[in-house]
């Protein structure tokens, strides 16, 4: 199981950027993290394929947008009005279980993990 994170790069502040995760399965769940320097990784969005539900951190509600294309397999997050404190490292994970909503949140419930892209915002 592969994840291509990709997308990232250097951006303005109220700019905008779209990464890119392609899998090489077609997973249940997929949500997208973030970890910026000295930080612990923390959710950013996810989303069930079978039905579509999503789920947000309220730190980007309103300003990032996750969506999929399922016949590529690939995962989506729109990020607009991007800010300083958006910078991190993002990283796509996925899991074969369709995740409740709650657990989408949670590094533990995902099994397969890309190698991140990097997000730098500047002011």
């Amino acid at each position: 199981v592969q994840l291509q994170a990709s997308g990232g790069g250097l951006v303005q502040a109220g700019g905008s950027l779209r990464l890119s995760c392609a899998a090489s399965f077609s997973g249940y769940t997929m949500g997208w993290f973030r970890q910026a320097p000295g930080k612990e990784r923390d959710f950013v969005a996810a989303k069930r394929w079978s039905d579509g539900n999503t789920s947000y951190d309220n730190s980007v509600k309103g300003r990032f947008t996750i969506s999929s294309d399922n016949a590529k397999n690939t995962l989506y997050l729109h990020m607009n009005s991007l800010k300083p404190e958006d910078t991190a490292v993002y990283y796509c994970a996925a899991t074969n279980r369709r995740l409740t909503i709650g657990s989408m949140w949670t590094q533990s419930s995902y099994s397969y993990w890309g190698q991140g892209t990097q997000v730098t915002v500047s002011s």
